[in-house]
């Protein structure tokens, strides 16, 4: 910084431009952090998969410095003296100039990945196993036996039989038996696309998009030929050809196929030497619930050990039972509390009508125990996704705040509003309604999502069709009058026809993200949906919004993240509820009309490598903008 000093003396420049100039390193900074954080994310996925990172720590290195600079030249302009500020003009400049080479020098063209001998697999997160240690065995007998090829790991949902595979997954990667350990969540529906994907990922290998089903399962079945190789394909639901997917016969070259399910006829036809998961003992059960609960909990609270037994007998033997309830119950010290939880996890279990919900009334008393409103809507947010699927912290943050789950302007500023929507997703985590996955994601269980569902009830105002395969979106009849929310993400919906125009007044969130094939979207769509507050439509096709977008004055979260082949948007300037437009990696080249009327906007990311202009002129007008990126790459600005 010392050097800073000296040539802000040494040099003279114009005072009147050096606000002018300060706004522009501070914009170019702002573009600079954005590229650190896409290195960053990249380095992280890379690393994920197991491959080499080329070195960058020095280019970060200079960000970092930089964006340090950065703040001190402006502490420096606010404090100093009339002749002080002429003299740092030039100083800005320089540094304006210092920072577009970062940039340039930040591009990476040739890549982050240097080749190496990709990884065998992908340790995966476990916790200690308690009473599983025979059926973990028998299945580690089986996959030493080379006249086994495939193995059905069956028992009912909760009962751990993807907690025992975990453990095995890692087990497998300390060994030298197979050359590829392989990991795939295969859920409902099956879709051999998303599943022939993630095994030639896992083998680090391309398959050609717009290659028809057949050809990829004959160029996945040479991968997969030329190596031994255990698969692993947890919470499978179908029945399925292995040869229609591209897996060799795995008795040929000596591999394994293992899959977990909770139907004994998946395992009887595809031939599985079947591994039945049992309950645990009351023994174990114990022993586990006493692994999550805190073993001093029996030391801490009087006369508990009376209550404590009949709570885990409660939970009948099911890992998953135990490990939710025994998190909802950590930390209560008070024997009239542990007696209370008993009444109350009684009162659910017996809730229930049938033997195959009866998990269902005992996670849901965990649910209960959240005892705060807010928790549980957050909670019962996260089961509008499709099953299995993995939340970066921060994205699903931002989505609560979309909802008014966590409401900015009662707590002050949106770093306060993340830090409450952490403290949230810690007090899932601890009450085990979400896990943890490999690279810092978390997710729900997928008897947890089902839970969930049966909490909001699918006939009380939600419809949750996501990653059903859906073509079309559902019949007109189904959109009934008071619907509230609706989630038809990850499917293959190409269009919303013209026919089709939901009443739907009370709808305030449409989830169609993540619809590839969707293009084209009717104006007649919108028009009786006036209560709209969240409408998202990121990593969509679509190419122009409809009109009546305009007349949704109530929507405050308009998501268009990768809309790569949006070129036209209807005007704005009703829209003065919005408070986020998130346009980033759209495809635009000009900016919306109307944004200088968007007076409630408090979140805005121009991140669109099309751009062909500035919305730098309409942003006086929108003095309640938090957060804002607005670059253009074609435009490097």
């Amino acid at each position: 910084m010392e050097k800073i000093l000296e040539k802000a003396e040494k040099f003279g420049g114009n005072y009147i431009k050096l606000e002018e100039d300060l706004k522009k390193l501070k914009s170019e900074c702002r573009v600079l952090k954005r590229r650190k954080i896409d290195i960053n994310s990249r380095i992280e996925t890379e690393v994920r998969r197991g491959q080499g990172v080329k070195e960058v720590k020095g280019w970060l290195e200079d960000v970092q410095e930089m964006e340090e600079d950065v703040q001190k030249v402006e502490e420096m302009v606010h404090s100093a003296s009339r002749y002080s500020r002429i003299s740092l003009d030039i100083l800005v400049r320089e540094k304006i100039e210092e920072v577009k080479r970062i940039q340039e020098r930040g591009n990476f063209n040739e890549g982050l990945v240097i080749e190496r001998a990709p990884a065998r697999g992908i340790r995966i997160p476990t916790e200690n196993i308690e009473g599983e240690i025979s059926t973990k065995d028998e299945i580690q007998k089986h996959l030493m036996d080379d006249r086994v090829g495939m193995i059905g790991v069956c028992g009912i949902g909760g009962v751990g039989k993807t907690t025992i595979m975990k453990h095995i997954n890692n087990d497998l990667l300390r060994e030298d038996r197979f050359q590829k350990v392989i990991w795939v969540t295969v859920s409902y529906p099956l879709n051999v696309f998303a599943l022939q994907k993630k095994i030639a990922d896992a083998m680090h290998k391309t398959l050609q998009e717009d290659d028809e089903e057949m050809m990829r399962a004959a160029v996945l079945m040479d991968i997969m030929g030329s190596k031994s190789f255990v698969l692993i394909l947890d919470d499978v639901w179908e029945k399925f050809s292995l040869k229609d997917i591209g897996i060799p016969e795995p008795v040929q070259n000596k591999s394994k196929v293992v899959i977990t399910t909770r139907s004994i006829e998946v395992c009887n036809y595809l031939d599985c030497k079947i591994v039945r998961v049992q309950p645990l003992s009351p023994e174990e059960s114990l022993n586990l619930f006493l692994d999550k609960v805190g073993c001093d909990v029996l030391q801490k609270v009087s006369g508990l050990e009376e209550t404590l037994k009949p709570i885990v007998a409660e939970c009948n033997g099911l890992p998953l039972a135990i490990v939710v309830i025994a998190g909802s119950l950590k930390g209560e010290y008070g024997i009239a509390e542990w007696r209370n939880a008993l009444n109350e996890l009684r009162q659910c279990v017996r809730s229930v009508k049938c033997v195959e919900d009866e998990i269902f009334g005992r996670l849901r008393f965990s649910y209960d125990r959240l005892r705060s409103l807010q928790i549980q809507e957050c909670f019962l947010y996260c089961s509008l996704f499709r099953e299995d699927y993995e939340f970066v912290r921060g994205e699903l943050i931002e989505e609560w705040i979309d909802e008014g789950l966590i409401v900015i302007d009662q707590l002050g500023s949106r770093q306060a509003a993340y830090d409450r929507g952490h403290a949230f997703l810690n007090r899932l985590l601890q009450n085990c309604l979400l896990e943890e996955c490999v690279g810092k994601t978390v997710k729900m269980h997928d008897v947890v999502r089902d839970m969930a569902i049966k909490c909001i009830g699918l006939g009380c105002g939600y419809m949750v069709q996501a990653g059903m395969k859906l073509k079309e979106v559902p019949n007109e009849s189904e959109w009934v009058r008071d619907l509230k929310k609706v989630s038809l993400m990850a499917n293959g919906i190409s269009k919303i026809p013209v026919g089709l125009s939901p009443k739907c007044p009370s709808l305030s969130t449409l989830i169609l993200s993540k619809n590839p094939n969707l293009t084209e979207i009717s104006s007649y769509f919108f028009e009786d949906m006036a209560g709209l507050k969240v409408l998202d439509l990121s990593s969509t096709d679509i190419e122009a919004l409809p009109e009546s977008i305009s007349n949704l004055v109530n929507l405050s979260a308009l998501r268009l993240r990768e809309c790569k082949s949006l070129k036209y948007l209807p005007s704005l300037a009703k829209l003065r509820a919005l408070k986020k437009l998130d346009m980033y990696e759209a495809g635009i080249e000009v900016v919306p009309q109307g944004m200088e009327m968007l007076v409630s906007l408090e979140y805005l990311d121009l991140y669109c490598p099309n751009l062909k202009e500035t919305p730098m002129g309409r942003l006086p007008s929108l003095s309640n903008l938090q957060y804002l990126v607005v670059i253009s790459k074609q435009h490097n600005y």
